[in-house]
């Protein structure tokens, strides 16, 4: 693809996403990562699309308007510490780096050591991410509390163990939940050691938990 054309078609992905509702500092982050560096070569005309695209092992990178939705749900700040299960490609984790900045720390996990070095490789200039090739059932325990808790695949229930590796005093997950075939996106709040639902966006489809 061409860089003018490139450019084209990520202007015109931006300009939808705002259209959409995306708040303007989730746009700055989109513009600022390069979605072709996290696919592969043949599917690299389709990168700016709004459409879901597989990224092997049966495995896909999200359509950015969902990605946009889960990481607005997400509340990100400056500075935090910021948990994605099922990272795949590393997309969301670059974008999530972005929105954190420098003084901030990402953790990804993904049970496919073969999409976890990919995804290490494309992340390579992201001083404050890191990948871990496990499955994310338990969590990262050692790495917890987490500000925040991204799980990138469906659920139908969310461990214990990992909602208790939220911080005490407000910290978020945010989860597709649900059925296999459909799922809403969840947003729990931890309060000490109640878990109240805030909110719950319907109408989602991600591929499977692997470890449920």
């Amino acid at each position: 693809m061409s860089e003018p054309i490139k450019m084209f078609k990520k202007h015109e992905l931006l300009r939808s996403l705002s259209e959409r509702g995306i708040p303007p500092k989730i746009l700055e982050a989109f513009s600022a990562v390069e979605r072709a560096d996290f696919i592969s070569a043949e599917l690299e005309r389709m990168a700016y699309d709004d459409i879901p695209l597989p990224i092997g092992k049966g495995q896909t990178i999200s359509q950015p308007y969902t990605i946009a939705i889960m990481l607005s749900l997400l509340e990100l700040k400056p500075g935090q510490k910021i948990l994605e299960i099922g990272s795949g490609s590393g997309y969301v984790l670059a974008l999530l780096s972005e929105l954190i900045g420098e003084k901030g720390r990402v953790f990804g996990m993904e049970v496919l050591p073969e999409l976890a070095k990919k995804s290490r490789k494309a992340l390579v200039g992201y001083k404050n991410v890191r990948v871990f090739a496990k499955s994310g059932a338990q969590g990262l325990p050692d790495k917890a509390p987490f500000d925040r808790i991204l799980i990138s695949a469906a659920i139908h229930e969310i461990p214990e163990k990992i909602l208790h590796q939220l911080k005490p005093k407000g910290g978020l997950l945010v989860a597709p939940k649900g059925s296999r075939f459909e799922q809403d996106l969840v947003v729990l709040q931890r309060k000490d050691n109640v878990f109240e639902i805030k909110k719950k966006v319907p109408g989602f489809l991600f591929v499977p938990f692997v470890g449920e």
